[in-house]
């Protein structure tokens, strides 16, 4: 009978009964809450219902020692979440974006992308507001991306400059990018008037297929140039357009565009959710994270609809920007443009604004793998 007893005493030992703290409740409670918005209100379901129950799997107590657990080297888990500790999802992700994204709109309205810009001013002020709350400068740099409203980016800086800090931020990036329509859209009203908000826009000229074609190489030497070591982001994502827009690898680009960043997305989704163990992330400074987090957001979509009012001082009539793009200037393609596109309606059923707001909008994400080159150059 003792035997019995010691059995079934050292078997409890290894449940996730004995071993939960109420932190592990708080944050399966995180994950489901993460599952319920993709499902119920379907806020970006291919990123939230993978982070989500990513993070519930993280959170299932174990003893140490098992080689279960994400952060248990050689763990089957740990093995996965390579792809995110060593940056190598990311540009994988970018080569998909890429092959997904057409820059038609951008090509023709070439002036759009300084909204794209502006609108990274986001970044920088949530760096330099890091600064002042005690982080330290390459931790600084990993959360001022934030504002980019782009996870794959977040993940390839953070891996880079703060490892530790990883999974705060990209689980703050991501869940950001799911609440674009419900973060945007206040800002962009309280911002503009009711007669910026009725402008319409020049229907774009058309774009020629060498145009199409020359874009990928041209904007990729220029950018790399500027900003080598935003090389591995920006390679994959003109690589990947150049694959769609040459017409003679159409099996490649689909292949990107389709199977292999569905795959990635849902790897990369789920590792980060269950790198949030409690005993790592429910902190003061994951706290503070999110704070900075959603401050960066704020000003980075103010930038763009107040820079995009401020071009508009020096354009004629009939060559006025409906400031209401302004806000996809963030790199949440191509959410932050669907965003643009409903508020427009909403002014004025017949002034449809996607078209145009998908320049800013893919300007953003060139935008911000920019930013990132150049706070890796100077931090790492």
């Amino acid at each position: 009978m003792g035997n019995i007893i010691d059995s079934l005493q050292q078997f409890w030992q290894y449940t996730g009964f004995a071993n939960c703290t109420w932190q592990h409740l708080v944050m399966i409670a995180i994950g489901i809450g993460f599952i319920s918005l993709g499902i119920v209100k379907k806020w970006e379901p291919l990123l939230l219902v993978p982070i989500g129950f990513g993070i519930i799997v993280g959170n299932i107590p174990v003893m140490t020692g098992l080689q279960i657990s994400i952060y248990e080297e050689n763990s089957v888990l740990n093995i996965l979440y390579q792809g995110v500790r060593q940056g190598w999802y990311p540009p994988l992700i970018f080569l998909g974006i890429g092959a997904m994204t057409d820059f038609s709109s951008l090509i023709s309205q070439p002036r759009l992308i300084l909204i794209g810009a502006a609108a990274q001013v986001g970044i920088f002020g949530a760096y330099l507001l890091s600064l002042q709350m005690g982080f330290l400068p390459n931790e600084a740099g990993a959360i001022g991306i934030i504002g980019g409203a782009d996870g794959p980016t977040a993940i390839f800086l953070s891996s880079k400059l703060a490892p530790e800090l990883m999974g705060a931020i990209a689980v703050c990036a991501y869940s950001y990018m799911a609440l674009v329509p419900v973060i945007q859209k206040p800002i962009m009203l309280l911002l503009t008037t009711r007669k910026e908000r009725l402008i319409r826009m020049r229907k774009p000229r058309e774009v020629s297929r060498r145009e199409k074609i020359i874009f990928p190489i041209a904007g990729f030497i220029c950018t790399a140039f500027i900003v080598p070591s935003g090389l591995p982001l920006l390679g994959m994502l003109f690589f990947g357009n150049l694959l769609k827009e040459s017409g003679v690898t159409k099996r490649l680009a689909s292949t990107a565009a389709g199977p292999m960043i569905d795959v990635v997305t849902t790897l990369i989704g789920f590792t980060v959710g269950a790198s949030t163990q409690a005993d790592v992330f429910v902190s003061p400074r994951s706290i503070m994270i999110f704070v900075l987090g959603i401050i960066s957001f704020i000003v980075a979509t103010a930038s763009g609809v107040l820079f995009t009012k401020f071009m508009n001082l020096f354009c004629k009539p009939e060559n006025k920007i409906n400031p209401l793009i302004g806000n996809a200037g963030v790199s949440a393609v191509p959410d932050s443009a669907r965003v643009s596109e409903t508020v427009g309606l909403e002014a004025d059923p017949g002034n449809h604004l996607l078209m145009h707001a998908m320049a800013p909008n893919v300007a953003g994400v060139i935008g911000s793998a920019v930013a990132a080159g150049i706070l890796l150059s100077f931090l790492s």
